[in-house]
Formats: structure tokens, sequence, C-alpha cells
């Protein structure tokens, strides 16, 4: 004789998808990004960056570019 599983481990439908806590996880950490960036946006756009001193090269790079020289007319 075949043994039947009893009703409540055969009955398995999945779950509705608000009850599965992988989801809300993932909305989470996608709320928690996009809340990030706004807030850095916000930082940027309220604070000026500061100029910093330099001398003529920064790693070995000019800080400005060089004028060419002008053609003779």
């Amino acid at each position: 004789m075949i043994h039947s599983r009893s009703r409540t481990t055969a009955r398995h439908d999945g779950g509705l998808w608000y009850r599965q806590p992988v989801v809300w996880l993932g909305m989470g950490i996608f709320v928690a990004t996009l809340a990030g960036c706004v807030w850095m946006i916000v930082l940027g756009s309220r604070h000026r960056d500061e100029a910093v001193e330099t001398s003529r090269q920064v790693f070995g790079v000019p800080k400005s570019a060089h004028s060419a020289p002008q053609p003779h007319p």
C-alpha cells in the first residue's frame, strides 16, 4: 500500500507574494538605496567644493592646460 502525505504537508500553494520575507528584504534594500542616493544629491547641492591649493603639478600632471604656440600671421 502506498502511503499518502497528510493534508497539511501535501497542500503547498507557494504563498502570497507579500508573505515572503525575501520580497520585503529586497524592497527594503531598494528603498534604502534610493534614499541614500537622494541624500547624497541633497548634500552635494547644499555644500560647495572648496578649492585646494596645489603646486603647478598634481601627481606629475599639470593642473592647467598649457597654451599652444600661436601661429605666425
